[in-house]
Protein backbone atom coordinates (compact mmCIF):
# COMPACT_ATOMS: atom_id res chain seq x y z
CA UNK A 1 0.00 0.00 0.00
CA UNK A 2 1.21 3.49 -0.86
CA UNK A 3 -0.32 6.72 0.40
CA UNK A 4 -0.22 10.16 -1.19
CA UNK A 5 -1.26 13.10 0.99
CA UNK A 6 -2.04 16.60 -0.17
CA UNK A 7 -3.79 19.80 0.86
CA UNK A 8 -1.59 21.33 3.52
CA UNK A 9 -0.70 24.99 3.59
CA UNK A 10 -0.78 28.24 5.51
CA UNK A 11 -4.03 29.54 6.97
CA UNK A 12 -5.03 32.14 9.53
CA UNK A 13 -6.48 31.15 12.87
CA UNK A 14 -10.17 30.43 12.54
CA UNK A 15 -9.79 29.31 8.95
CA UNK A 16 -10.27 25.95 7.30
CA UNK A 17 -8.28 23.46 5.28
CA UNK A 18 -8.99 20.10 3.75
CA UNK A 19 -6.38 17.36 3.55
CA UNK A 20 -6.66 14.45 1.14
CA UNK A 21 -5.01 11.07 1.20
CA UNK A 22 -5.22 8.59 -1.64
CA UNK A 23 -4.16 4.99 -1.30
CA UNK A 24 -2.88 2.76 -4.06
CA UNK A 25 -1.75 -0.82 -4.28
CA UNK A 26 -3.52 -3.48 -2.21
CA UNK A 27 -6.25 -1.14 -0.97
CA UNK A 28 -8.50 -4.05 0.03
CA UNK A 29 -6.04 -4.93 2.77
CA UNK A 30 -6.89 -1.61 4.47
CA UNK A 31 -9.37 -1.72 7.36
CA UNK A 32 -8.99 1.87 8.50
CA UNK A 33 -7.34 5.08 7.41
CA UNK A 34 -6.44 8.03 9.52
CA UNK A 35 -4.42 11.12 10.20
CA UNK A 36 -1.75 11.76 12.75
CA UNK A 37 0.29 14.91 13.32
CA UNK A 38 3.68 15.71 14.71
CA UNK A 39 5.55 18.80 15.81
CA UNK A 40 9.30 18.88 16.38
CA UNK A 41 10.30 17.45 19.71
CA UNK A 42 6.98 15.73 20.33
CA UNK A 43 5.63 12.31 19.55
CA UNK A 44 3.16 11.73 16.77
CA UNK A 45 -0.43 12.05 17.95
CA UNK A 46 -3.68 10.71 16.60
CA UNK A 47 -5.91 13.26 14.91
CA UNK A 48 -8.68 11.12 13.44
CA UNK A 49 -9.29 7.67 12.03
CA UNK A 50 -12.12 6.10 10.06
CA UNK A 51 -12.80 2.42 9.57
CA UNK A 52 -13.89 0.81 6.33
CA UNK A 53 -17.36 0.66 7.87
CA UNK A 54 -17.42 4.39 8.53
CA UNK A 55 -16.78 4.37 12.29
CA UNK A 56 -14.71 7.37 13.34
CA UNK A 57 -12.48 8.29 16.25
CA UNK A 58 -10.92 11.67 17.04
CA UNK A 59 -8.18 13.03 19.22
CA UNK A 60 -9.50 15.13 22.10
CA UNK A 61 -7.88 18.30 20.85
CA UNK A 62 -9.73 18.26 17.52
CA UNK A 63 -13.17 16.97 18.48
CA UNK A 64 -15.89 19.24 17.20
CA UNK A 65 -13.54 21.03 14.79
CA UNK A 66 -12.17 18.35 12.49
CA UNK A 67 -14.11 15.78 10.48
CA UNK A 68 -12.71 12.73 8.75
CA UNK A 69 -14.56 11.27 5.81
CA UNK A 70 -14.06 8.56 3.22
CA UNK A 71 -15.92 8.55 -0.08
CA UNK A 72 -14.20 5.53 -1.61
CA UNK A 73 -12.07 2.62 -0.41
CA UNK A 74 -8.91 4.46 -1.43
CA UNK A 75 -9.47 8.11 -0.46
CA UNK A 76 -9.85 9.77 2.93
CA UNK A 77 -10.27 13.46 3.75
CA UNK A 78 -9.65 15.53 6.84
CA UNK A 79 -11.82 18.63 7.02
CA UNK A 80 -10.25 21.06 9.47
CA UNK A 81 -12.33 23.97 10.71
CA UNK A 82 -11.75 26.64 13.37
CA UNK A 83 -8.03 26.09 13.08
CA UNK A 84 -5.80 27.21 15.91
CA UNK A 85 -2.07 27.99 15.97
CA UNK A 86 -1.57 24.86 18.08
CA UNK A 87 -2.83 22.80 15.13
CA UNK A 88 0.40 23.66 13.32
CA UNK A 89 2.18 20.41 12.55
CA UNK A 90 3.14 17.97 9.85
CA UNK A 91 0.10 15.81 9.15
CA UNK A 92 0.58 12.20 8.11
CA UNK A 93 -2.05 9.90 6.73
CA UNK A 94 -1.80 6.22 7.48
CA UNK A 95 -3.49 2.97 6.64
CA UNK A 96 -4.26 0.33 9.23
CA UNK A 97 -5.05 -3.34 9.11
CA UNK A 98 -6.89 -5.25 11.80
CA UNK A 99 -10.21 -6.80 12.69
CA UNK A 100 -10.90 -4.60 15.73
CA UNK A 101 -9.65 -1.20 16.91
CA UNK A 102 -7.45 -2.93 19.44
CA UNK A 103 -5.82 -5.06 16.74
CA UNK A 104 -5.15 -2.26 14.28
CA UNK A 105 -1.57 -1.95 13.06
CA UNK A 106 -0.23 0.57 10.60
CA UNK A 107 0.75 -0.89 7.26
CA UNK A 108 1.60 2.34 5.44
CA UNK A 109 2.32 6.02 6.03
CA UNK A 110 2.08 8.94 3.68
CA UNK A 111 4.87 11.44 3.20
CA UNK A 112 3.42 14.16 5.45
CA UNK A 113 2.00 17.54 4.61
CA UNK A 114 2.70 20.75 6.52
CA UNK A 115 -0.17 22.68 8.05
CA UNK A 116 0.69 26.09 9.48
CA UNK A 117 -1.88 28.20 11.31
CA UNK A 118 -0.93 31.81 11.93
CA UNK A 119 -2.32 33.82 14.84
Amino acid sequence: VQLQASGGGLVQAGGSLRLSCQASGDIFSINAMGWHRQVPGKSRELVAVISSGGVTMYGDSVKGRFTISRDSPDTVYLHMNSLKPEDTAVYYCNADQGLTWGQMQSIAWGQGTQVTVSS
